[in-house]
């Protein structure tokens, strides 16, 4: 404090050494005193300027970053509408997330992807449920066609849309990701914490971010549509290779969206590995491209809109052990009025949504032919990986 009231100034040097005696030599004590506090009072200034220049920097990084995140407030003032009609939490600390994949064509190096309708779509939904414990997560896939009751949602228009019996994934391109939610909650009376919405230009530069994701090829691929020529074996993709990997439906697995969910499950299992493997969460280095890609990629409710409110969600999630880190899709079977449509496979969707509501273990295992989940057991099994598979086993 002493040095930043008198910086270099020589007042202050005048008056230390008075009292030191008039005469005291220019060229003895007194003087060595003052230079020496000079020298100090510089160091001291250095050091603040490096402070200030360090803290600036961090708050310049954060500002960054979190300014990337859209806020999405039309959906926020869509759901308080009908706060009334959500469930209730039931489970303190519990959380449950809903991801959406969003189909949109617009934006930055989406085009490529098909024309643009003035619409989006949800690609690809999974509710994401981190137990209190933050000891395990469970994501679940929701088939996009799945058979369900959409609410009477308003759209983009400000017009409302009647409720209807639907394929789900109509529930995001009639009123956005307020519509998905509502949906999801009346299917499963689970109430929606938090909801996040990723695009495909940001899915593609979160993988190159990383340096790519290292998946498993059976056979070698060749996908004009999908934009995938690939060896057999251990590959890793980059951002372009990964979005037509986890997208394709001609050329890999039966042609099902049932394999392409699976498809979505393994590979999200091996970014989550390439994430706590590679070290990334430890090395700002490595941490920073990730960050500023996701964040750029991200729509989320306004409670995740900045780093402090997307950490204070994740920040137990870096010790939840691989293999409970879980992916599973909900137990469904073609829908009896279209074969190419689902429905839910009943008790066994219920019971899982029940554990997951209660925040109640869910336990897996590999997917066996024509199994959707055992409905006479108490604690079910649900078909499904973790993250820690190995991609090639």
């Amino acid at each position: 404090m002493v040095v930043g009231a008198h910086g270099c100034g020589t007042e202050g040097d005048v008056s230390d050494d008075a009292g030191k005696g008039a005469g005291a030599s220019a060229s003895g004590d007194g003087l060595r005193r003052r230079r020496r506090r000079r020298r100090l009072a510089r160091a001291g200034i250095a050091v603040g300027v490096v402070a200030v220049g360090a803290v600036g920097v961090g708050w310049a990084v954060y500002a960054k970053l979190s300014g990337n995140i859209t806020s999405d407030e039309a959906a926020a003032a869509e759901l308080a509408r009908y706060e009334k009609e959500r469930p209730t939490a039931l489970v303190r600390g519990a959380q449950n997330v809903l991801l959406i994949g969003s189909d949109s064509r617009s934006g930055d190096g989406n085009a490529r992807y098909g024309r643009d309708s003035g619409t989006e779509r949800s690609d690809t939904t999974i509710l994401l449920h981190l137990a209190a414990g933050r000891d395990s997560a469970t994501a679940v896939s929701l088939p996009r066609d799945l058979m369900v009751n959409v609410p009477g949602c308003h759209g983009p228009d400000g017009a409302r849309t009647a409720p209807v019996f639907t394929q789900f994934n109509y529930a995001f391109s009639a009123g956005g990701s307020a519509c998905s939610i509502r949906t999801v909650e009346k299917l499963t009376g689970i109430r929606i914490d938090h909801h996040v919405v990723v695009d495909f230009q940001g899915f593609k530069e979160m993988v190159d971010a990383l340096d790519g994701v290292e998946v498993c090829l059976r056979k070698p691929v060749d996908d004009e549509d999908a934009k995938l020529k690939l060896p057999a074996g251990r590959v890793t993709l980059d951002g372009e290779q990964a979005l037509g990997y986890v997208r394709a439906r001609k050329s890999l697995g039966d042609g099902s969206d049932t394999d392409r969910m699976d498809r979505q499950q393994r590979f999200l299992g091996a970014l989550v590995n390439k994430v706590q493997s590679n070290g990334v969460l430890l090395n700002p280095v490595k941490l920073y491209p990730v960050l500023d890609a996701a964040t750029s990629a991200l729509t989320t409710d306004p409670n995740l809109a900045s780093l402090r409110g997307l950490y204070d969600l994740v920040r137990g999630l870096r010790d939840i052990p691989t293999e409970r880190v879980q992916f599973l899709t909900v137990p469904r079977q073609p829908y009896a009025g279209d074969a190419n449509r689902d429905q839910l496979v009943q008790p066994a969707a219920e019971k899982l949504f029940t554990r997951l509501r209660t925040d109640e273990p869910v336990t897996i295992a590999l997917p066996v032919h024509g199994e959707r989940g055992d409905a006479e057991s108490p604690a079910p099994t649900f078909s499904g990986n973790t993250a820690d598979e190995d991609v090639c086993e």
